[in-house]
């Protein structure tokens, strides 16, 4: 499979994915858990058919220490018993936050609270900006048909 499109060729995509990246940054250096970034990007990347996303996250995610078993449940988090209430809150923002057009009321109140739970306000902006952020690269990534595969932990960073 080949890319339809190298956004860092590309002039417009090019500075666009600069200012993603950097757009990212606030959310990588809160104090919201690196784990639970990880699974909300490999749970709206799992539901958004984004395999470049899939495939970095899951290593980047397992080379951080998360385990294959939790990797493995991110798709049925509902019913497995490796993840914690804040990172259950954290993964149903990610699908209610992701499948915006599956409902009219987007974001339930039921996840907010539980959301409000476990996360303080700074965890939270990071949150909102990190589901916001990865349906962004995930739908750049399937326009383009970018391949995955071939990435290796870290290869971006």
């Amino acid at each position: 499979m080949e890319a339809r499109l190298n956004m860092f060729e590309n002039e417009i995509t090019a500075k666009f994915v600069k200012r993603l990246i950097a757009a990212s940054r606030p959310v990588e250096e809160s104090s919201l858990p690196h784990a639970t970034q990880e699974l909300v990007k490999i749970r709206a990347s799992q539901i958004n058919g984004c395999g470049m996303c899939l495939d970095m996250h899951t290593k980047d995610a397992a080379a951080a220490g998360e385990t294959a078993v939790r990797l493995a449940m991110v798709a049925a988090w509902r019913e497995a018993v490796v993840f914690t209430e804040a990172e259950r809150a954290a993964l149903a923002l990610a699908e209610e936050g992701t499948r915006l057009a599956d409902t009219h009321t987007g974001v339930t109140d039921e996840t907010w609270a539980a959301v409000r739970k476990h996360y303080d306000d700074e965890q939270i902006g990071a949150l909102v900006a990190l589901v916001a952020t990865i349906n962004a690269w995930n739908r750049l990534n399937v326009i383009a048909r970018n391949p995955a595969g071939e990435y290796q932990p870290g290869m971006f960073g």
